[in-house]
C-alpha cells in the first residue's frame, strides 16, 4: 500500500507539470476528479472493494510542435486490500491526423522516475533505465537462459562490442533509457560472443559490434529473420546510419509493445477502471436511499464516459484495421519477393548443373563435430537446415565420422530436395553410400514441432550393422517443410528412442 501511494504521489507531481497548474484537492487524497485548462484535460478515478483499491489517472495534451496530434497518457496505480503487491501500469496513445508519425518513439520518463523512486518489478525483474553488461560466464548463460525462456514478455537488444574495442557502437545508455519496461538492453563484450554462437549457431548469435533484437518466443529453432540482426559501423564513420539504426530499434520494440502487453491483462485501462467506479458509486446511492436527482446525475456521468470511451474504442479500431491492411499488403509482397528468390536460386543451381558441373563439387567438409553446425550453415543455408535439437546434439555427438553425416546432408540438399521440389511424394528409398541408407523410421517415427506445427517425422538415412553402439550407430531424422522448401533435420547422429524402440 504504501508503495502504490508513494507512486500515486509520484504521478500526481507529473501530471500536474503536463497541465501546467496545480491539480485540485481530491486529486492529492487520491479521489476523483476532474481538471481542465487550455486544451489539457486531466482525469482522476479511483475505487475500492473487497479485493483490491485501484486509481487512475488521465491526461490529455496537444502537441507542442504539430496541430491534431494529441498526446494520452493513461496510468493505473492499485494494491490489493490484503497486502499483495503494487501495481502500475501506463499506456501512452496518440491522435493525429498523419498517415505515419515522424517521431523516434521514447517510453515516457515518468516510468523512470517511478522506478528509480519507488522500484519496479517486471515479473521477478528489476526494471531499470541502465543495460546489463555481461562481465563473466555466469553472466552469459544467465543470458541465455533469459533468451530461450517462453515465458518472456520484453524484446532483448542484445549489443556486441567488436573485437579490439572497449564500448557498443550504438548508445546503449539512450537505448536502455528510452525502451525501460518495453525492452530489456544487454552489452556482450567480444570475450563472451562466443558463448551465443557455441549455442545457437552463428545465424542466431550476434558479434563483431553488431546488435540482434532476440523477441519473445526465441529458441534454438527459431529463424534467424525474425530476430533481426541490425549491423552498426564505428560512429567515426556512418554517424547517419548509427542513428537510423537507433530509431529502427526503438520502432521494432515499440511495435511490439502492442502485441505483447494485452489491453486488460498487462496493461489496465482507464475506461476499465473508471467504469468499475461509476458502477460502485450508482449503486452504493442505490442502496444507501439517496436522492433520485442524484442518482440521474451519477447515471448521465456514467453515460457520458461510455460516450467517451465509445468515442475513444472506434478511433483505435479504425487504426487497427488500417495497420491490418497495411501489414497485409506487405506481407503478400515480401512472400511473392521470397518465391522469386526461391525460383531464382533454382535456376541457378540447375543452370549450374547444365554445364555439368554439381553445386557442392568443391566443399570442404567438416573434420570435426565443432566444426559442424557451422558448416551447415555456411554450406547448406536456404537448402537443409538443423532444428534446434540437432543443434545441440552436434555439440556431444558420439559417431565418428562426421564428414559421412556431412554427405548424407548434401545428398538431402541436392537429389532429395530437387525431387521434391520437381513433386515427388519423398518416398525415396535407396543407397546414398556404402552401407548408408534412406529408409522410413518404421515403428520409430515420432512427432516433431517445428515453425509452430507439429509434424510427423517419418523418414530417417541410417547405416548397417543392426548396432547401437553410439559411436558406429549413424541416424539422421529429416523431415520436409513444403511452406519453406526446406529439409528439417530434426535428429542426428545417433538412434532416437520412441516407445518402440
Amino acid at each position: 500500500m504504501a508503495a502504490a501511494q508513494a507512486a500515486r504521489q509520484e504521478v500526481l507531481a507529473w501530471a500536474a507539470k503536463q497541465i501546467g497548474d496545480q491539480l485540485p484537492q481530491a486529486a492529492m487524497g487520491g479521489r476523483s476528479f476532474e481538471y481542465l485548462r487550455g486544451g489539457r484535460t486531466c482525469i482522476g478515478v479511483s475505487f475500492q472493494d473487497e479485493r483490491r483499491a485501484l486509481w487512475a489517472l488521465r491526461v490529455d495534451r496537444p502537441d507542442a510542435n504539430v496541430a491534431q496530434r494529441t498526446w494520452t497518457t493513461e496510468i493505473v496505480v492499485g494494491h490489493a486490500i490484503a497486502n499483495g503487491p503494487a501495481l502500475f501500469s501506463l499506456r501512452l496513445l496518440v491522435s493525429t491526423p498523419e498517415a505515419r508519425l515522424p517521431i523516434e518513439p521514447a517510453v515516457p520518463g515518468l516510468v523512470r522516475q517511478i522506478a528509480t523512486t519507488c522500484g519496479l518489478l517486471q515479473g521477478e525483474n528489476l526494471v531499470s533505465a541502465a543495460p546489463w553488461l555481461i562481465t563473466s560466464q555466469v553472466d552469459v548463460e544467465d543470458l541465455v537462459g533469459a533468451l530461450i525462456d517462453p515465458g518472456r514478455l520484453l524484446p532483448y537488444l542484445v549489443c556486441s562490442i567488436a573485437d579490439g574495442e572497449t564500448v557498443p557502437r550504438l548508445d546503449v545508455r539512450l537505448l536502455a533509457k528510452v525502451t525501460i519496461g518495453i525492452a530489456r538492453v544487454v552489452v556482450v563484450p567480444a570475450s563472451h560472443t562466443w558463448w551465443l554462437t557455441q549455442q545457437f549457431g552463428r545465424p542466431l548469435s550476434v558479434y563483431n559490434g553488431a546488435v540482434r533484437a532476440y523477441m519473445p518466443g526465441f529458441s534454438h529453432d527459431s529463424s534467424p529473420y525474425v530476430h533481426r540482426l541490425f549491423f552498426v559501423e564505428p560512429t567515426t564513420t556512418s554517424a547517419d546510419r548509427t542513428k537510423s539504426t537507433l530509431t529502427s530499434l526503438r520502432w521494432l520494440v515499440a511495435n511490439e509493445s502492442l502485441h505483447q502487453f494485452q489491453l486488460g491483462d498487462n496493461v489496465v485501462a482507464f475506461s476499465a477502471v473508471r467504469e468499475e467506479s461509476l458502477d460502485l458509486e450508482r449503486e452504493r446511492l442505490k442502496q444507501t436511499g439517496s436522492a433520485d436527482a442524484e442518482q440521474l446525475q451519477t447515471a448521465l456521468a456514467q453515460v457520458d464516459a461510455l460516450k467517451d470511451d465509445l468515442r475513444r474504442a472506434m478511433e483505435t479500431q479504425q487504426w487497427l484495421s488500417d495497420e491490418h491492411k497495411s501489414i497485409d499488403e506487405h506481407a503478400q509482397t515480401l512472400e511473392q519477393q521470397l518465391r522469386g528468390a526461391q525460383y531464382r536460386i533454382q535456376q541457378l543451381l540447375a543452370q549450374i548443373k547444365a554445364r555439368g558441373d554439381e553445386p557442392d563439387a568443391v566443399v570442404h567438409l567438416p573434420e570435426c563435430w565443432n566444426e559442424f553446425a557451422d558448416w551447415c550453415d555456411e554450406v547448406l543455408s536456404g537448402r537443409v537446415t538443423l532444428s534446434g535439437r540437432a543443434r545441440r546434439e552436434t555439440k556431444s555427438a558420439d559417431f565418428e565420422a562426421p564428414q559421412t553425416v556431412a554427405r548424407c546432408l548434401l545428398w538431402l540438399a541436392n537429389e532429395y530436395r530437387d525431387s521434391r521440389i520437381n513433386g515427388s511424394s519423398g518416398d525415396l528409398r535407396k543407397s546414398i553410400a556404402e552401407g548408408v541408407y534412406n529408409d522410413r523410421c518404421g515403428a520409430d517415427s515420432f512427432e516433431f514441432d517445428w515453425g509452430g506445427r507439429h509434424m510427423e517425422v517419418e523418414w530417417h538415412i541410417k547405416n548397417g550393422g543392426n548396432t547401437r553402439d553410439p559411436r558406429r550407430c549413424l541416424r539422421i531424422y529429416y523431415l520436409w517443410d513444403e511452406e519453406s522448401q526446406l529439409v528439417v533435420i530434426a535428429s542426428l547422429p545417433a538412434h532416437v528412442r520412441t516407445g518402440a524402440s
